[in-house]
């Protein structure tokens, strides 16, 4: 009896270990298991970035589809201009030609067969990050052509005559900053022609202070 009893116990405790040390592999299984899933982990993208990605290879398919191709490193403003003219089939705002008796109207009454285009605000935003882009993938500042001033007097073109076509005040901030500069500089001159004259007393001594 006490041989049996002792067979027993030996074999309840070596279970008990076989379920220890099975336990500890299955958490030594799952910290290795979460220590490499964190640095392989793929963190999402923001949304601007997710839309840089996308804007980034449109373009360069753009220049793949071209007779002959264009690569990147050759690429220039003129490309770059004939991609954002290229982008106007695609445009969802209506941009009523100076023959349409809606041009200039901000709410038309009724649907017209003006062409359909890029809006400015979206073109200018596509520049931008096309721009960002083009830095990230080694290109320079000094030779980015989304940088060039061809493209920036071709969205300040379209921003204008979107803003006729579509009945939307355009305002330069440069002029509203302008006229604010004036308006203080003509105060500045009234109270100073409101100050007394002592041009007489130009040579007089400064007033001690003890």
């Amino acid at each position: 009896m006490l041989g049996e009893r002792a067979i027993c116990e030996g074999s309840s405790s070596g279970l008990a270990i076989t379920a220890d040390q099975q336990h500890q592999q299955q958490q030594q299984q799952q910290q290795q298991a979460a220590g490499q899933a964190q640095p392989g982990a793929v963190v999402p993208l923001s949304r601007y970035e997710s839309q840089k990605r996308r804007d980034w290879n449109t373009f360069g398919q753009y220049l793949k589809n071209q007779t002959p191709p264009v690569s990147l490193s050759h690429c220039n403003c003129n490309h770059v201009l004939e991609f954002l003219r290229y982008l106007d089939q695609f445009g969802k705002t209506r941009v009523h030609s100076h023959g349409c008796v809606f041009f200039g109207q901000p709410d038309p009454p009724a649907p017209c067969p003006c062409p359909l285009k890029q809006a400015w605000g979206s073109l200018d935003a596509l520049i931008g990050r096309l721009r960002a882009a083009y830095e990230e993938h080694g290109g320079s500042p000094e030779g980015n052509p989304f940088g060039n001033g061809a493209i920036r007097t071709y969205l300040r073109e379209v921003k204008e005559s979107q803003a006729k076509a579509r009945g939307i005040p355009y305002k330069k901030k440069k002029k509203k900053r302008n006229n604010q500069t004036m308006m203080m500089n003509n105060m500045n001159k009234q109270q100073l022609q409101q100050l007394p004259n002592n041009n007489n007393d130009t040579n007089a001594p400064l007033t001690h202070i003890p």
